[in-house]
């Protein structure tokens, strides 16, 4: 691989990275944007992914975006087992399907998205596997009242099924739209 190829990989890891980061910020507006931002980030994914693919037409685009983002998290203590297992879970799959359905097709590139799309949701998911250290986290770290606007929102299951689930046509449409950007 061209030195090129592994700096562009690299900044691809790191806006991946950022694009989490400006996601999360959303929750200092009101924790449902937090806790469903993850149906949105697609959009800013897929530019992110599609770029990447292309600049790597073997195995290693997902490893390479979660990986890096895992190895973040964990050096920052912001990883737990969780969130670590979905991150690898959804880079195998993706690297699965891209495999399975070709590393220089746009149908590889296209259905492979789909389980990256749903990194957002693997990243805040503590808010449902621990429930209580996150309300703590709120109390101690967040504005007061947070913890208490945030109780409503994990509550909610009907309405995280649903946008988790939007997640699918939204990587659909965010990978159409950054197909026409990137011209691919």
């Amino acid at each position: 691989m061209k030195r090129s190829s592994v700096l562009s990989l690299f900044f691809c890891a790191i806006l991946w990275l950022a694009a989490i980061c400006l996601f999360a910020f959303t929750g200092s507006i009101h924790p449902a944007c937090y806790a469903y931002a993850g149906t949105f980030i697609p959009f800013v994914f897929a530019l992110i992914y599609l770029y990447a693919a292309s600049k790597l037409k073997n195995f290693g685009v997902a490893t390479i975006l979660n990986g890096f983002l895992l190895a973040v998290f964990l050096i920052v203590g912001e990883a737990d087992a969780v969130m670590a297992v979905i991150f690898i879970v959804l880079a195998v799959i993706s690297e699965l399907l891209r495999k399975l359905y070709g590393y220089d097709t746009r149908k590889g590139t296209r259905l492979s998205f789909i389980p990256m799309a749903f990194t957002f949701y693997g990243y805040v998911s503590h808010w449902w596997t621990d429930t209580p250290g996150s309300l703590q986290a709120a109390i101690e770290e967040m504005p007061e009242g947070y913890a208490a606007k945030m109780e409503p929102v994990i509550a909610n299951i009907p309405v995280l099924v649903v946008m988790i689930a939007l997640v699918v046509p939204v990587s659909i449409l965010a990978m159409r739209l950054a197909e026409k950007i990137l011209k691919k």
